[in-house]
């Protein structure tokens, strides 16, 4: 088997890979908390995140990115995280596709819902966010930057039932 040259497996593991999860956070009273992009303040949208490999697990991608987002730790706060069984497939936003390899235009993204306690802290990491806010599940939606973390987040009321 032909070797690879270390700069050319280093570059390679720099992008990103096109799929994601989405995790809408919520309290039982159906208060979604939103976060600020650092990169594009005003963007207001609910956890995201890439695999960080291609067999990460969707639920430990989800619990990884909660965690390095938000600083919530879901099994510490007694929170319940679902699968919605629920995909997107959508084409990344141009000011993005840098992070994606030659020619990747497409994400698939997994939907997540988590709900916590009300009042639960959260930590923020600078470099990625640069605010948080619970809203009602209405307003968060019509704040969402992203149509479909908006579609997600219109969905929680039938979701909880």
């Amino acid at each position: 088997m032909p070797s690879t040259p270390w700069s050319a497996v280093s570059e390679a593991r720099s992008y990103k890979i096109p799929e994601s999860v989405l995790v809408v956070i919520h309290t039982p009273a159906l208060e979604v908390l939103l976060i600020e992009r650092a990169d594009h303040p005003g963007y207001w949208q609910s956890v995201t995140g890439s695999l960080d490999r291609h067999d990460e697990p969707l639920d430990e991608t989800a619990r990884r990115e909660v965690l390095e987002e938000t600083g919530i730790d879901i099994d510490r706060v007694g929170g319940e995280l679902r699968d919605w069984s629920q995909s997107h497939r959508y084409e990344i936003y141009p000011v993005w596709r840098h992070r994606y390899g030659p020619g990747v235009m497409h994400n698939t993204e997994h939907v997540f819902g988590l709900t916590v306690p009300g009042g639960t802290g959260v930590s923020l990491d600078p470099r990625e966010h640069l605010a948080w806010q619970w809203l009602p599940w209405r307003e968060a939606a019509e704040r969402c930057f992203s149509p479909s973390n908006a579609q997600a987040i219109l969905q929680l009321p039938r979701r909880l039932r």
